[in-house]
């Protein structure tokens, strides 16, 4: 014998009843001893008696219009499910039990008062009308069925709202009322009343707990709750996109999983179930063919440490603490008891071994009263001083990771609070129990779906890990990195276990977002046709607002305004991965505090790309000090565009010539003299120096002019003219070095604390003689490397190898998360 429960969302509509009629139907084609069926009211129903009775409690007339759509919907119901002749008889029933609510209300409207006693009345009518429909439809459609309210089998004392069951004499009643019945019994769940007959309630979602009742009174072969969803899932769905179903769970654990927020099943549901070992089916009624959740003692193979993930949105955490706490017998006896006197619920409770400090996690709303209680309990102690005013933090919520296989499994406390503190999120206390059966955290409560996600990822996910991915700048870089990030995708996923998800795209028209991943091979549709006009502080706002796990923005512009928001992003726990030079060669002591940002923050501020667009150099750079090395010299051809100058400028090419072809490939900028005047090599042997340890600002770089004034003060238009009246001038200097078997190069050097860009002439001797197209090369002389400096040479300008360096090293970022 089975006993089945719908939920409120399984009874929504008149199409979700017919659903339910021919799942019990199958069950009794297919054999199933299936003699009772406990029923919620209606989807929404139980909302709208509450705020009928709220509204009539105030005074205010308006609680007539929600009894209207109360009665509305269920005469709607019964009007689509009965044909004619029937359709009368059961409107009228209904209609009676309506009428007598309206009286209720009416009652409570002019005393302006609902005690928990009429709270309680005016509820029943939810699950009242629901199970009458349903028994009803049930005999029409021939399942013979009969209506049982179960206020006659379930007796509680008076404690209205959430009454104690007399177990003893409601099991008696329950299996005397069976005994006497053959048909299919639909029950009223959630309901009950004392031994008077005063109507009471077991709690919210006490409906769960009927069908546990009537299941242990009967001894049944199992109870199945059927609801929305396939089965308890490893977290909450509307947090966490990623959730699945857990197949079976023991008893303790599905407790633990109701106590942390687990809407699934209500918490003294399992009590009587595991008394008798009566196993528990978690079912979605909308896909009956899913195997759901198995709940009772039955031992599985399951070797995850983590079961599932839970959380409580929003918690009190209050703290008791002073110097007379240490080495007092019975002080948490005092506080806990006048907790409980008041009726205060305790979520949590934390103590350090100092005994200095207590603390514990309550509803918000009880705040108040407890702060009442204990103080009159410490009063005493607090006039003396040996006890503080209990401490508030509010704006929290409580994180649980439960599981049986957690106290076989060492190191799970330490992964979690890694998880959690890779990702930005502090834990403010932290309890796990002896029984090692959940860990508990208290974190901030903006903080909670990304803690949540985080988590599930660490536990259930680990095997892929997955990268939020903003972006900003989606040209040559920025279009070239997207187009890489679609082509290594499933190799990523496959080979690496990493998905990058592009969550955010940004040029200077639009902005486009999608927290569950912008589809990469159709970007520049979706960034076209977005309504969302471009603007940095919206999207920097968007970006934290979404508080994402392993979130990473990428800037590939050269703008000199988006670094002014690093500080903001780095502060969120965001890493930053930029191949922009202007925060990085801007103000030292700025320079500076974006690195001491993330590293609080224990976020990954990355640059690579500023100095050799792909090639290794700052990396080498750090490797090499962080290993013990002294930087005696760098030097280097840091420029792209000045490197292919010079190497094609030749007797056969003018200096102009090679300048315009460089500009024609497109690697100088739009005015060449941005280039030539060397301010690009400055930021880049800017940044060399501070990375080597030099304090150094801009204006302490010294770069040589090397174009004469008429090609300085030239306008952009006029400037192709004066740079051919150059080409004197320059092949003056290059015959003058071909003579010496030398050529021309612009190359930045940093020795003895200075830093300096010249036009050299070099032999061949020097490693940068045989350079060739637009190579960079950057030589670095150290204590180790003196005789045979270190060499990295390489392309150092380009979108392929540029986004290449910052694909690169957002793949380095997910490693480190």
């Amino acid at each position: 014998m089975r006993v089945l429960k719908f939920g409120g969302s399984s009874l929504a509509n008149a199409d979700c009843i017919r659903n339910v009629a021919e799942i019990i139907r199958s069950k009794q084609e297919s054999g199933a001893d299936t003699r009772a069926v406990v029923v919620s009211a209606m989807g929404k129903m139980t909302d709208l008696l509450q705020e009928m009775a709220q509204t009539a409690s105030r005074g205010h007339e308006s609680y007539r219009e929600i009894l209207g759509e109360f009665t509305l919907h269920h005469q709607q119901v019964i009007s689509e499910l009965f044909d004619d002749d029937k359709v009368t008889e059961v409107q009228e029933h209904i209609g009676t039990l309506h009428q007598t609510l309206e009286q209720l209300l009416h009652g409570i409207y002019l005393v302006m008062e609902a005690s928990s006693r009429t709270m309680d009345y005016v509820l029943s009518f939810g699950e009242r009308s629901s199970a009458y429909i349903v028994a009803q439809y049930f005999s029409s459609v021939g399942i013979k069925a009969s209506f049982l309210d179960a206020r006659d089998i379930i007796k509680t004392n008076k404690n209205f709202g959430a009454a104690q069951v007399d177990i003893p004499l409601t099991y008696s009643r329950i299996q005397d009322h069976f005994n006497k019945e053959e048909a299919l019994q639909v029950i009223t769940g959630f309901i009950s009343a004392d031994k008077g007959g005063l109507t009471t309630t077991l709690g919210r979602g006490g409906s769960d707990y009927t069908a546990a009742l009537v299941g242990a009174a009967l001894d049944v072969e199992a109870i199945e709750i059927w609801t929305d969803v396939d089965g308890v899932l490893t977290a909450d769905p509307k947090k966490v996109n990623e959730a699945f179903t857990i197949k079976n769970m023991s008893y303790a654990e599905a407790v633990e999983m109701s106590h942390f927020g687990a809407k699934v099943i209500y918490p003294p549901t399992i009590h009587p179930a595991l008394t008798r070992d009566i196993p528990i089916y978690i079912k979605n009624t909308f896909n009956s063919s899913a195997e759901g959740t198995y709940i009772g003692l039955k031992n599985t193979d399951y070797q995850k440490a983590v079961k599932g993930i839970s959380s409580i949105s929003d918690v009190a955490l209050l703290t008791l603490q002073g110097s007379g706490l240490f080495g007092m017998p019975g002080i948490a006896a005092r506080l806990f008891g006048s907790l409980a006197s008041a009726g205060i619920n305790v979520i949590l409770i934390t103590q350090g071994s100092s005994e200095h400090s207590i603390s514990f996690a309550i509803q918000p709303g009880m705040v108040k009263k407890a702060l009442r209680k204990v103080a009159r309990e410490f009063e005493f102690e607090m006039k003396r001083g040996s006890v503080e005013p209990l401490r508030v933090e509010s704006d929290l919520a409580v994180i649980a990771i439960i599981g049986e296989n957690m106290r076989y499994k060492p190191g799970v406390a330490g992964k979690m609070l890694t998880a959690l503190g890779k990702n930005g999120i502090n834990a403010v206390a932290i309890a796990q129990g002896s029984s090692e059966l959940n860990i508990s955290v208290v974190i901030e409560k903006q903080d909670e779906a990304k803690a949540l996600n985080v988590l599930h990822e660490a536990f259930f996910l680990s095997d892929t890990k997955v990268i939020h991915l903003f972006m900003v700048g989606v040209g040559l870089i920025g279009g070239t990195l997207l187009n890489q990030l679609a082509k290594q995708a499933v190799f990523l996923r496959e080979k690496r276990s990493l998905e990058i998800r592009v969550v955010g795209l940004a040029n200077t028209r639009n902005m486009v977002f999608d927290p569950k991943g912008i589809e990469i091979g159709d970007w520049k549709t979706n960034l076209d046709s977005s309504s969302l006009e471009s603007n940095m502080d919206s999207f920097v706002e968007k970006m934290i607002d979404f508080n994402l796990s392993n979130s990473v923005f990428v800037d590939n512009t050269a703008d000199l305004l988006i670094p002014d928001h690093y500080e903001s992003i780095l502060d969120a726990s965001i890493s930053i991965s930029t191949p922009n030079k202007v925060a990085t060669s801007s103000d030292f002591e700025q320079y500076l505090n974006l690195l001491s940002r993330a590293e609080k923050r224990n976020v990954y501020f990355g640059y690579e790309t500023n100095v050799g667009a792909g090639l290794p150099v700052i990396s080498t750079l750090r490797n090499l000090i962080d290993s013990g090395d002294r930087v005696i010299k760098i030097e280097g051809v840091l420029s792209g565009s000045l490197s292919y100058i010079f190497n094609h400028f030749d007797k056969s090419t003018p200096f102009s010539q090679a300048v315009e072809q460089a500009g024609k490939l497109g690697f100088t900028e739009p005015d060449p003299r941005v280039d030539l005047n060397g301010l690009d090599v400055k930021r880049k042997i800017l940044i060399l120096s501070r990375e080597a340890g030099l304090r150094m600002e801009s204006d302490d770089v010294e770069v040589e002019n090397i174009l004469p004034d008429y090609c300085q003060n030239a306008e952009l238009e006029d400037l192709p003219a004066a740079l051919k009246k150059a080409d004197s001038y320059f092949e003056e200097k290059r015959k003058a070095a071909a003579d010496n078997q030398e050529r021309l190069c612009m190359i930045a050097r940093l020795e003895q604390g200075k830093a300096y860009i010249r036009l050299e002439s070099i032999g061949q001797d020097s490693p940068f003689y045989f350079l060739s197209g637009s190579d960079n090369m950057i030589v670095f002389t150290t204590e180790r490397y003196k005789d045979r400096p270190l060499v990295i040479q390489g392309p150092g300008a380009g979108a392929e190898v540029t986004a290449a360096g910052v694909f690169a090293e957002i793949i380095h970022i997910g490693s480190l998360l």
